[in-house]
């Protein structure tokens, strides 16, 4: 049983993105990607704390030794969350402005993944990164649209992952020890007319949560058979991305977009920008740290 729909931040984000918990501390961080903005906020207190990226920011993750990781605009950096200062890691698309960082995460090592895209919308353009927990930086995919959502199984033995104008979920076996995939399958396919996939997450039953740009929903998938399981109507056209939080791991909080939206879409959706929480009946899976 999948409870009601709760608008828990009217953020009213320009590109809302990358939910990601940090158990730690009880603190969800995502980011505003035009709005060139990071968010956290205390479930506890309820507090919102934001930091200027000063760059379009595609996501961040909490990092074990402190602090966290972001993807920028131009490269991959340390972010000291309490000065609000960042470290250049490397950027290794310096010598092409059209390309920018998108949707990253740490798999079940440590290990930071993260896409890049083209921003004047060229085919082909993108690539999927991992920085190594020793800070090398590993190229795992390229000829990509749009890199965005990624999981991994809860037995680690595979990864998926999202190129988004190709609607499809790839499942790479996938080498806990080593980082590498292999093997490509189509697990999932989105449905013409059902928008296109984003960012998704994924539960201790090993089901995909799916977040579906332009329609307005986030779905669960079994990628075992590639069979729809159920759907959340989300109160926003353009619903990016979800993770798992709270001290229980049931609620799934929801990030959207007001990003090309029409007059006429936002008075539809008025807090379209905003984060939303769900509670589920499936326990999530955490998300991990970056462990360099």
């Amino acid at each position: 049983m999948i409870g009601d729909v709760e608008h828990v931040i009217d953020a009213k984000a320009v590109l809302g993105e990358g939910p990601s918990w940090d158990k730690k501390y009880g603190e969800l961080y995502w980011v505003d990607i035009e709005g060139k903005m990071i968010h956290i906020f205390s479930l506890e207190s309820g507090e919102r704390r934001t930091i200027e990226a000063g760059q379009r920011i595609g996501a961040i993750v909490p990092r074990e030794s402190g602090g966290a990781v972001a993807a920028l605009e131009n490269g991959l950096y340390f972010v000291d969350l309490e000065l609000g200062s960042f470290d250049l890691i490397i950027n290794p698309e310096g010598d092409n402005p059209d390309i920018r960082f998108n949707d990253g995460k740490c798999d079940p090592m440590g290990r930071l993944w993260v896409g890049t895209m083209s921003m004047s919308g060229k085919e082909g353009q993108g690539s999927l990164y991992c920085l190594e927990t020793d800070g090398i930086l590993t190229k795992k995919l390229d000829g990509l649209g749009i890199s965005n959502g990624l999981a991994w199984s809860p037995d680690h033995s595979f990864m998926y992952f999202i190129d988004t104008p190709t609607r499809n979920v790839v499942r790479f076996e996938y080498d806990l020890e080593t980082g590498s995939i292999r093997n490509p399958e189509i697990a999932v396919t989105i449905p013409e007319g059902d928008g296109f996939p984003d960012g998704m997450t994924i539960d201790s039953e090993g089901h995909l949560w799916i977040a579906h740009w332009g329609g307005g929903k986030v779905s669960r998938w079994n990628p075992a058979t590639g069979n729809l399981v159920t759907e959340v109507e989300i109160p926003a056209l353009n619903v990016t991305s979800c993770a798992f939080g709270g001290e229980d791991l049931l609620d799934l909080y929801v990030t959207t977009a007001r990003d090309g939206m029409s007059e006429e879409e936002l008075k539809k959706y008025p807090n379209a920008g905003g984060v939303f929480k769900v509670r589920t009946a499936t326990k999530g899976l955490p998300s991990f740290q970056y462990m360099g």
